[in-house]
């Protein structure tokens, strides 16, 4: 229901409860509750019904984040990192806020798309493991269980990427790690400074498996 959205953010514990809850969570900090700017950002929560917004108003909220009013900020966990975008600068609308958020919004296994690929190549996390699979096939949710299982394990070490084989922008993908289609799925683990690699490919998608390959790179 979109009247919840955005909560209201009235103090600093409100926003740290806010923020500490979902993986992906966007604040917009403004001067005033009904100015244009924190209209247009009602607008992208409407948009974006999967991820929490908040709104604050707040001194001391806008404080404990070091941020400037009229600035929406995504926060997100998988990374322990946050994106900032200036609303003063420029003419920022419902729509380019939209896709700032869709850009940055890195989860704890983020599908790679050409929107995602972004964010992705900007997040800090230099280590980046991919599973490549095929989404359409009848263990794709039992294979996504156990990977975001383990992805827990390497929260703020490893960023987890689910890539589709069946989308023809991720061939490119496929290709780079020299891989058929009919080896997968596969797991390909890449530091993004130096490009070292690994790639396994696998029956089935356990966390133990996953476990060990992270683990053996990392060693």
């Amino acid at each position: 229901s979109t009247a919840e959205k955005p909560i209201l953010l009235n103090s600093v514990v409100d926003a740290e409860a806010f923020i500490s809850g979902a993986e992906v969570a966007v604040v917009g900090f403004f001067q005033e509750p009904e100015s244009p700017e924190a209209s247009q950002f009602r607008r992208a929560a409407g948009r974006i019904p999967e991820v929490p917004f908040g709104l604050s108003t707040s001194p001391a909220v806008l404080s404990r984040y070091g941020v400037a009013a009229n600035t929406v900020t995504l926060f997100r966990r998988v990374d322990n990192d946050r994106r900032d975008l200036d609303m003063n600068s420029k003419d920022v609308d419902a729509e380019k806020m939209t896709r700032f958020i869709r850009m940055n919004e890195l989860r704890l296994v983020t599908e790679y798309n050409p929107v995602t690929a972004i964010g992705v190549m900007q997040s800090s996390l230099e280590l980046h493991l991919l599973l490549i699979t095929d989404k359409m096939s009848p263990r794709h949710p039992e294979r996504m269980r156990s990977y975001r299982a383990a992805a827990e394990l390497f929260k703020g070490k490893i960023l987890f990427i689910l890539v589709d084989s069946n989308l023809k922008s991720n061939e490119r993908t496929v290709s780079f790690f020299k891989l058929k289609k009919s080896q997968l799925p596969a797991l390909a683990i890449f530091h993004t400074p130096d490009e070292e690699q690994d790639v396994l490919t696998l029956d089935e998608v356990s966390v133990e498996h996953v476990q060990d390959f992270c683990n053996r790179f990392l060693q």
